[in-house]
């Protein structure tokens, strides 16, 4: 496959990933809010997205409306949802040759729908329905990709770029809403309100999950285990690592090559798999997923680099 084909796969998905994992922080900001209102929370949003810099030298002072419309349709923030969607599309444009049309509609379906609901600022009565189109059209997508795809480096690529972005998206929310919510480091390990960790758990559609394994009240170290640790949780940093290997080494089946990637998520992967939560928090929690944060985004390079996106 040509690098460029393979980047534009790879793109396509790492956009979709985002653009949904954007609208979830927005509506855990947002249902945060209406119990302890003030700015606190929607800078720990856009911190979480990575945006904080930008919003502030952009748009000023951080308030709830400006906020969310900043994060749901501004065009000069390239992490928007529209912004998102809007690569996505060109991505899936660029490789329409390598995608079945079932995924190249759902795309561009999406595509368009979002622009006329985003075409103007998002009253707060219409938020939440907004939000769920945007999730609902994300799973369209993952929905056409698993339905019509082939299970081969086409397949492989689209996997790489989901899993790498929600690997990443994970990590920031665990590392920035851990300790916003904390009141103090030395409650580590207590329980505490529900409606404030529930916010960290709605992030990553994980509270029902959550409760099906850890009956009684949440804590923090058992929502850090649950989204660090957890195999069966599908946004948890380890089974998004294991999907990453996986598809990985698919690809060194196919194209009877390793590369420097190869060897980064083995090491990512053995560290996840060997790790526990007690010896996280005893090293400290912000530097572990600091140290993830640095590998997965050293192996987002590498992917780019061993397959010749740039092509």
């Amino acid at each position: 496959m040509l690098g460029k084909t393979a980047g534009g796969l790879f793109w396509m998905f790492r956009y979709l990933e985002r653009s949904e994992n954007i609208a979830r922080l927005i509506e855990a900001g947002f249902r945060i809010a209406l119990t302890r209102p003030g700015s606190e929370e929607w800078a720990s949003v856009l911190r979480t997205a990575a945006a904080e810099e930008l919003y502030v030298s952009q748009v000023g002072e951080i308030e709830q409306a400006r906020v969310i419309d900043f994060l749901l349709r501004d065009p000069n923030n390239q992490s928007s949802v529209m912004s998102s969607f809007a690569q996505a599309r060109q991505n899936a444009r660029m490789v329409r040759t390598a995608i079945t049309r079932e995924v190249w509609e759902a795309v561009n379906d999406a595509y368009i729908a979002l622009k006329a609901t985003l075409a103007r600022p998002v009253a707060e009565r219409d938020l939440p329905d907004v939000l769920a189109q945007i999730r609902q059209h994300s799973a369209l997508v993952r929905g056409a990709l698993h339905g019509s795809m082939l299970r081969n480096d086409v397949f492989d690529f689209c996997r790489l770029g989901t899993f790498l972005e929600r690997a990443d998206n994970t990590a920031r929310i665990l590392d920035v809403k851990y300790y916003v919510l904390l009141p103090s480091v030395t409650q580590v390990g207590s329980s505490l309100d529900n409606v404030q960790w529930e916010t960290i758990l709605r992030s990553v559609s994980g509270v029902r999950a959550y409760s099906w394994l850890n009956p009684g009240k949440a804590t923090p170290m058992g929502i850090a285990d649950f989204l660090i640790f957890d195999p069966r949780m599908p946004r948890s940093l380890r089974y998004s690592v294991t999907k990453i290997r996986s598809n990985l080494d698919m690809l060194e089946t196919d194209y009877g090559m390793r590369r420097p990637c190869h060897d980064t998520i083995a090491r990512l992967d053995q560290c996840l798999t060997d790790g526990t939560i007690e010896a996280v928090f005893e090293e400290g929690l912000h530097e572990f997923l600091t140290d993830c944060l640095k590998e997965t985004a050293r192996l987002g390079t590498e992917i780019q680099t061993d397959f010749n996106f740039t092509d």
